[in-house]
């Protein structure tokens, strides 16, 4: 081989490695570039603590919680991660520690076949906040039992995980479970990510959202230190959590737990569907109790709930029969039609024709009646003929301006508004005649307590409200421009005390006498209707009762009662239903000392015996349903024994063994205390 091509040779290796150098280099810049443009998770210099609002609470007007929210966190651990030897140890302690079932907490590690999970599993995801707390320190105390371990993971990568307690939401507590409901609402969950959020759906939990969730997270960025600890500091950022408004409620605790209890007897003693009542301060509209017989635990509903989940004080328009009368009297009086003392010819009872095939009667015969007396005994006769004095127009304005037709405004989260004819259907005779006694039309029972108070109210009328002000979470409160009632003069002033004189007189001498209360000032209108079901009267009834209750001393009450479908012989009657029921409330008005009863000594000796007589008869009443129920359950007893008995298999007796006389054993020799062994020495 030439020299020369030796060194060609040498030429061609040398450039080879060159090129590979090359290469390598380039191969090794890429890699460098592209790890530091790449995402390499790496821990971030600064860490933040997210400090998530609640939503606010509804509470009572004697500061009562009626709902309110906390937070609730979720338990998980990796399957893998737990000793195989000491799982059971781990379910153990952590079925002490959150209270939960060891059943319940194994089921959590296998899937819908019984499979073991061989993922993360979740064992809880509504622990509160002081379980939390109790988990976070057992998960330390398990990591020094050793009975976590660490996994090769897909990576190739050996992990360890322990049991990890984290917030995942907030949860919607109801402490007093069914009171003011449905008033009150309810409310569902949304999931924003991985956190659960509350919002309202029905009742005030709806109506005041914007207010009960107008929140601002709260957190906390800064630098960190080594183990994750942020360094508060001047560069650190610090938001403070604001919580939603409280919605502060006009309705007292005390007085609407006993409107409940009273519904909750008159529905057992009328065998009604459902009763409604409501108590409202007759100057300022402010509402102290609204109250229905049928409730629901918000926090637990059923599907038994679903028929009581719609509040019949805004959304059951119904034709309110009777109780409408006052109204229409109100109108003529205050238009200066006729006067309470102008008579009319009521036919002796009828039957009377408002047309030429439409006729109605009256209960009670009488030929003839004042203004102030049709009232009194509810004559439909005639309140049709007071009613052909007004126009329809003035019919038609007249029950607008008392709030008929429209929405009152009451701060709940639905309100039907009823209906009324249109002005010039009541131009023609027997529509206006039908009206006047309160059918042809719907109302709702809101609708009727606001237009009622007009009477107690100097001829004003004053929306009801149930909220009294929001609070902020640092204390400052706020009344809504919306909550405040707008009053509006509807009639005279000397109209109202005319109509106040006719109620309190349907309470002394008409179909409300069953609601006289000594020393105080009582007055009232019944109403009893049928309920068309398919265009068609049938025999099932609306009973109400609307009046007031006024003591000496300026309180000024006016009080509502709905019995919807009373079942009971003759209880569908409004003064053998509706008045009984609007005289217990009276009697709990009282006994808060609300209304202060104006008696001689005379009087109250009488009212005490009678109470004395009622509560005695109501302890007999209870000892008797007592007395049934334990003879229906010792019947039971025994029908249960006698069919054991029945199939129970024959045994055949077995001959008893013959015993030997054994003489008794001798007693046992007592050994003496050192006491009674050496006396001489103590």
């Amino acid at each position: 081989m030439s020299h020369q091509q030796f060194l060609s040779k040498r030429s061609i290796k040398l450039l080879f490695l060159f090129i590979v150098m090359v290469l390598l280099v380039m191969g090794f810049l890429v890699s460098v570039l592209k790890t530091i443009s790449s995402d390499r998770r790496l821990p971030p210099h600064t860490s933040v603590i997210h400090d998530r609002a609640l939503r606010g609470a509804i509470v009572s007007g004697d500061d009562f919680t009626l709902s309110r929210s906390n937070k609730t966190y979720e338990a998980t651990v990796h399957a893998r991660s737990i000793d195989p030897e000491k799982k059971e140890l781990f379910i153990r302690l952590f079925a002490i520690y959150s209270g939960m079932d060891e059943a319940e907490v194994r089921r959590a590690f296998l899937d819908r076949k019984g499979r073991p999970k061989r993922g993360f599993v979740t064992l809880s995801k509504t622990l509160d906040a002081s379980t939390a707390i109790q988990l976070k320190s057992l998960a330390r105390k398990l990591r020094r039992m050793g009975v976590f371990r660490s996994f090769v993971n897909r990576r190739g990568i050996p992990t360890l995980y322990g049991l990890d307690i984290l917030e995942n939401g907030e949860l919607r507590e109801f402490p007093l479970r069914d009171t003011l409901t449905p008033a009150l609402g309810y409310v569902r969950a949304k999931n924003v990510g991985r956190y659960s959020e509350i919002f309202g759906v029905k009742g005030l939990e709806k109506r005041y959202e914007k207010y009960l969730n107008k929140t601002q997270n709260g957190l906390v960025r800064g630098m960190r230190d080594v183990i994750g600890t942020i360094i508060r500091n001047k560069n650190s950022q610090y938001v403070p959590r604001k919580d939603g408004y409280s919605v502060h409620l006009n309705i007292p605790l005390a007085l609407q737990k006993r409107v409940e209890a009273t519904l909750d007897r008159m529905k057992r003693e009328t065998g009604a569907k459902e009763i409604v009542a409501a108590v409202m301060e007759t100057r300022t509209g402010r509402l102290l109790a609204l109250a229905s017989s049928e409730r629901y635990d918000p926090a637990h509903i059923t599907r038994k709930d679903i028929s009581k989940l719609q509040p019949k004080f805004t959304e059951y328009p119904y034709e309110p029969g009777s109780v409408i009368k006052p109204l229409t009297l109100a109108l003529a009086l205050d238009h200066g039609r006729v006067t309470p003392q102008t008579w009319f010819n009521t036919y002796n009872g009828g039957p009377f024709y408002i047309s030429k095939r439409q006729k109605i009667t009256d209960d009670e015969a009488f030929d003839s009646l004042t203004a102030t007396d049709i009232i009194v005994h509810s004559s439909n006769i005639g309140i049709s003929q007071i009613a052909w004095r007004l126009s329809g127009k003035e019919m038609y304005d007249g029950f607008r301006a008392f709030g008929l037709g429209q929405r009152t405004g009451i701060d709940l989260s639905r309100e039907l508004p009823g209906r009324i004819k249109p002005a010039w259907k009541l131009e023609k005779k027997p529509h206006r005649a039908n009206q006047a006694y309160g059918y042809g039309m719907q109302a709702t029972f809101i609708q009727l307590l606001q237009a009622h108070n007009v009477f107690n109210n100097n001829g004003r009328l004053v929306p009801p409200r149930i909220v009294d002000y929001l609070e902020s979470y640092d204390g400052r409160k706020f009344r809504l421009r919306e909550t405040q009632a707008q009053s509006r003069q509807v009639i005279q002033p000397a109209t109202a005390r005319a109509m106040k004189k006719i109620l309190k007189k349907v309470v002394s001498e008409g179909t409300g006498v069953a609601a006289r209360y000594p020393g105080l000032e009582i007055g009232g209108k019944t109403g009893t209707a049928h309920i068309a079901i398919k265009g068609h009267y049938v025999k099932r009834y609306n009973s109400s009762f609307f009046g007031f209750a006024n003591d000496d001393k300026g309180h000024r009450y006016e009080i509502g009662v709905l019995v919807i479908e009373a079942s009971k012989y003759h209880k569908y009657f409004a003064s053998q239903s509706a008045v009984p029921t609007f005289k217990s409330i009276v009697d709990n008005l009282v006994e808060l000392n609300y209304l202060a009863p104006n008696l001689t000594p005379e009087q109250r000796a009488e009212m005490l015996a009678k109470e004395k007589k009622r509560r005695e008869l109501a302890r007999k009443k209870q000892q008797e349903r007592t007395r049934k129920i334990k003879e229906l359950l010792r019947q039971q007893r025994q029908e249960i024994r006698r069919k054991a008995r029945e199939h129970r298999p024959a045994v055949k007796p077995r001959s008893r063994p013959v015993r030997h006389y054994r003489p008794p054993r001798p007693a046992p020799r007592k050994r003496p205390t050192p006491h009674e062994a050496l006396p001489d020495m103590f």
